[in-house]
């Protein structure tokens, strides 16, 4: 039976002919005149219903053959250009939030929130840095009778940043806080429920209605407090944090996040209050695209016009968490989604002041400029379930010399541009590329370079440069080099780069046959001048739009080429191909490489990345790489680590722990480590990883496997070698590689 991502007005709906099934929500009345229609050649659902923002729901199938059917309503404004979705305005103290504002920037303190001192240096230097909102945790009656004396000396001082409540568990801290504070934050849940022990539990429907009962009887004297002092509010939903009862009927989804803050919404609703945003967070980038763009789909059948808070929970530190947060965020401030971000880091609150900014300016000027291509009809991309488009990896063909079949990664590719100088010292390139090197030849590791773009070849007669490739091409790694090079300087069993205008005047017939092609596209030119394509055998299309173009969308182009490549049946891979120009900054490097290429592999579009820096060295630009496919859940070459930024909750110094865990522990391909400051979320908060390293108390350690506590209260100083144990006992654990 198909399971429901339905609107959420929709519940209890079952059909014996059609195979169709939605678990319940509160404000369901009836459904009818259920029937099968037919939508661009796919049969899908009508459903007739009883909500007031909109009275047909069309669904279907997420992918071919998913169970997962959803609505064919829009999830953003347009997907052929940024276009900033309509919002209402929520005012949070002073500062207005919504589409007809610019996109605000906020981040969290991390000082214990009872010290108001601290407190409140922290709030200054947050706000110097110009930050819109600060947010800080709020656990306790003492946390928020200090809230009083904070806002208080901030006012003083002539400081007035809207100061935001994160509350969890607490209704009460929350009531109390909402006198002085301008926003509230309140986790689905746990607000309410109780934290979660990943049960799956059985509701009647009497038993549910109860438990919606008892939420709203605990949530409504929130609402009417904060009615009355004009104060804000975050329903923010968490990955990590569903309740039971959600995740009994859901599941750990998309859809659980979407139905859990609707649950509030429509108390707010029912209330007559408006004066909230949503948020869908998770650690994985992916998962939170699709929160948020099921959210924004509901919210569109609703009629529903509420604000955007976005961000990626978790993110960890370093370029690792400019990465995630990168790809997350920046996909749907392409979308034209989003009205305040946060950018998660594990390091201080004022660092996440700059990448956020960043992030928040390539939001605003997509849509301030509407970047974007002419419009096209989009049939086959899915923006509610992952799948991934996979090209046709090479194959060997009769006669060749050299293997070919791993010029492309399956799980995704790597690809770099060298220059000749670099071919001038093999040993040291070898190693810029991750190759492992025995007696000084080169061999292809877990996290080689897959291919090499070498746009000048070196003289014939240069015959250490052209060994050196030639001891590439032997371990199959891939050189491919323009068409005019190949042409008056060739070297053997190189894959030569051709444009359209190239295929279309016969030029690469000019060289020998069987000689591999791969095809430079923009993306946005006529669709008669990419028919020439259909002709040829690409080994691989490399999208390319010049870094100095503006009103083009580097994504909607992309979006585009892949929807004519699906249509017309061509599987070629395809690699997204970025060149910076020189004095780009490494975190704007790091973001729009995220934000842009990002933004089309978290929907499965796409089979690698080349990205192109002139002085940027090897190492930086292979490892942002690397980070980028495995931050879209595509190949996995390292450690995966989910790190919380750190808040007043925190029970140890979290960027010293965390810098010690990793360098012991960095090692570990398809290993998933969460480091905790604290379990506020419950371990569902570390979904994804294999195993937790938890501040369980002060100076104590909790230590779990998956979502399960298995060794409770170790002292600090012993943590880090009990979690090396124990991914030991359950045989994850590989000796580091010995430097040679």
């Amino acid at each position: 039976m198909a399971t429901g991502a339905a609107p959420a007005s929709f519940m209890s709906l079952k059909g014996r002919d059609n195979g169709l099934g939605f678990a319940k929500t509160s404000d369901f009345v009836k459904v009818s005149d259920l029937k099968r229609v037919k939508f661009h050649r796919t049969k899908i659902f009508v459903i007739k219903n009883s909500n007031p923002g909109s009275d047909i729901a069309e669904l279907r199938p997420a992918s071919e053959g998913s169970p997962l059917l959803v609505p064919v309503q829009k999830y953003c404004e347009s997907t052929h250009k940024t276009l900033r979705r309509k919002t209402r305005t929520v005012m949070v103290g002073d500062v207005a939030l919504g589409s007809d504002h610019p996109i605000r920037i906020q981040t969290m303190t991390t000082s214990d929130t009872k010290d108001v001192a601290a407190t409140v240096e922290q709030v200054m230097q947050i706000a110097d840095r110009g930050a819109d909102l600060v947010r800080i945790t709020v656990q306790g009656k003492r946390e928020a009778d200090a809230c009083f004396e904070i806002k208080n000396t901030l006012v003083q001082k002539n400081y007035n940043i809207p100061l935001v409540a994160d509350i969890h568990f607490a209704p009460s801290v929350a009531l109390r806080v909402a006198e002085c504070f301008d926003k509230i934050r309140v986790n689905p849940g746990n607000f309410a429920d109780r934290r979660a022990q990943f049960e799956q539990l059985e509701y009647t429907d009497d038993d549910y209605q109860k438990e919606l009962e008892h939420i709203e009887k605990v949530f409504v004297p929130l609402v009417e407090k904060c009615k009355k002092y004009g104060r804000a509010m975050r329903i923010g939903t968490n990955h990590g944090s569903l309740s039971d009862r959600i995740m009994s009927y859901y599941g750990d989804s998309p859809r659980g996040m979407v139905e859990s803050a609707f649950e509030f919404a429509r108390i707010c609703r029912k209330l007559d209050y408006h004066n909230f945003v949503f948020s869908m967070k998770a650690s994985n980038p992916v998962i939170m695209v699709q929160a948020y763009r099921l959210l924004v789909a509901e919210m569109y059948v609703q009629g529903w016009d509420y604000p955007l808070h976005l961000g990626v929970t978790e993110a960890g530190e370093g370029e690792d968490g400019r990465m995630k947060s990168a790809i997350g965020i920046g996909t749907l401030l392409q979308d034209g989604l989003g009205d305040t971000i946060r950018v998660s880091l594990t390091e201080p609150p004022e660092e996440e002041i700059d990448p956020c900014r960043k992030l928040a300016n390539l939001g605003m000027k997509a849509s301030q400029i509407q970047q974007g291509v002419a419009p096209f009809e989009e049939k086959h991309r899915r923006y509610f379930d992952f799948q991934r488009r996979t090209g046709n990896l090479p194959v060997q063909k009769e006669g060749e010399e050299v293997d070919y079949r791993g010029v492309l990664h399956r799980d995704g590719s790597v690809l770099m541009s060298i220059s000749l100088d670099q071919l001038k010292t093999p040993e040291l390139f070898y190693r810029s590329l991750a190759a492992k090197l025995v007696l000084g030849m080169p061999f292809k590791d877990l996290a080689t370079v897959d291919s090499i773009l070498l746009r000048e070849l070196p003289p014939a007669d240069d015959k250490d440069a052209r060994l050196a490739l030639k001891r590439l091409i032997d371990v199959s790694m891939g050189v491919i080099t323009p068409l005019s090079e190949q042409l008056t300087k060739p070297l053997p069993n190189a894959i030569v780069l051709v444009n359209l205008n190239e295929l279309s005047t016969g030029a690469h017939k000019l060289l020998p046959e069987g000689t591999r092609l791969v095809v430079s596209v923009r993306g946005d030119e006529p669709y008669e001048e990419l028919e020439v394509i259909k002709s040829i055998d690409a080994t691989m299309i490399l999208h390319e739009l010049p870094y100095s173009e503006e009103k083009t969308g580097r994504v909607h182009a992309a979006r585009r080429l892949f929807e004519y490549l699906s249509e017309n049946s061509l599987n070629f891979p395809v690699i997204h191909h970025i060149t910076f120009p020189k004095g780009v900054p490494r975190d704007d490097l790091v973001i729009k490489a995220g934000a842009n290429a990002g933004a089309l592999l978290v929907d499965g579009l796409g089979d690698g990345i080349l990205l192109e820096a002139p002085d940027q060295d090897m190492d930086f630009i292979r490892n942002t790489s690397f980070n980028l496919l495995q931050g879209c859940r595509m190949r996995n070459t390292k450690t995966e680590y989910v790190s919380c930024p750190s808040c007043g909750r925190t029970l140890f110094d979290l960027q010293v722990i965390s810098a010690e865990i990793r360098e012991k522990t960095s090692h570990l391909p398809g290993v998933s480590i969460a480091i905790m400051g604290c379990i506020v979320n419950g371990p569902g908060e570390m979904a994804d990883a294999d195993f937790g390293y938890v501040g369980g108390a002060p100076g104590k350690i909790d230590l779990y496997v998956g979502k399960t506590v298995v060794k409770r209260a170790i002292a600090m100083e012993n943590a880090t070698d009990a979690l090396i144990q124990l991914i030991k006992d359950n045989g994850r654990w590989v000796d580091p590689p010995v430097e040679e």
